[in-house]
């Protein structure tokens, strides 16, 4: 399974995310998603199911009644989606979960540790300091869980 995972959009979306969303089986967002048009775009854009939970900035009516985390099992793995890693509120191995995904910081990381992958994917809103605009592939299956960072501008 190919799961485009975004975050921190802050507003508008990206035309080059557009075509990712297309060939994804499920789309992922991490919060701070700004306006519930970009929602919209990518359920559009994507042939799979789009999931997003709220950020910090998502104050407003729909985007403040998104979840504040969510538990999806894609691909046979369990994934854990928030916005902010500091407000984890749970033991991922113990309950099961492979792969947890935030934003927030805008830093895209990929990390393992203790069997769990740890995604941030960066942010695909606009620029902030030195950081790259960035996404990120994640493939569910089988054989296993592996994250892949996309830049879209450095």
């Amino acid at each position: 399974m190919r799961v485009l995972v975004l975050s921190d959009t802050h507003g508008p979306l990206r035309p080059e995310v557009l075509p990712l969303a297309a060939r994804a089986d499920a789309v992922l967002h991490a919060g701070d998603v700004g306006r519930p048009e970009v929602l919209g775009e990518l359920r559009a854009a994507s042939p799979g199911p789009v999931h997003a939970v709220r950020g910090n900035v998502d104050r407003s009516p729909p985007l403040s009644g998104l979840p504040e985390t969510l538990l999806l099992e894609l691909g046979g793995v369990w994934v854990y989606l928030l916005h902010d890693l500091a407000a984890l509120d749970l033991t991922p191995v113990a309950a099961g979960i492979r792969v947890v995904i935030s934003g927030h910081t805008h830093q895209p990381r990929v990390e393992e540790r203790g069997g769990v992958l740890f995604l941030n994917p960066g942010s695909v809103g606009p620029r902030r300091f030195r950081l790259p605009v960035a996404c990120a592939w994640l493939y569910l299956g089988r054989g296993g869980v592996r994250a892949e960072p996309v830049v879209l501008a450095p």
